[in-house]
């Protein structure tokens, strides 16, 4: 079965650990909202240290009881699917930074998938 390969969209949503939805780590938030609208699947990357929209930087700190450290939530699937997902959380993400590029899905193996004849 070949539905997931092909040119597709990567999205990467950047915010930060800190960032909640409704009292909840907006992280989850977006992952729930990915398998409630059956996009292929998310990965959410947390960062040693990067700087933020107001260029202060954020790291790891041993001594810091909460940390505020750098997300990027990445999705790849149809551009149609990613823009309906993006409309559907928008209104969630109060500061972050949403990029769209376009990629080449050139394997994708799962073991739900049938063998191609």
């Amino acid at each position: 079965m070949k539905r997931y390969l092909g040119k597709k969209k990567m999205l990467k949503i950047y915010i930060d650990t800190t960032d909640k939805f409704e009292g909840e780590p907006l992280w989850e938030v977006l992952l729930k909202k990915v398998k409630e609208e059956k996009v292929a699947g998310a990965t959410v990357h947390k960062a040693v240290a990067g700087i933020g929209a107001f260029s202060e930087v954020h790291s790891f700190k041993v001594w810091a009881l909460s940390q505020k450290l750098p997300l990027v939530v990445e999705i790849i699937d149809d551009e149609e699917k990613i823009y309906t997902f993006l409309d559907s959380v928008d209104s969630m993400m109060q500061n972050a930074l949403v990029t769209l590029t376009d990629t080449e899905v050139i394997r994708y193996k799962h073991e739900n998938f049938q063998k191609e004849a």
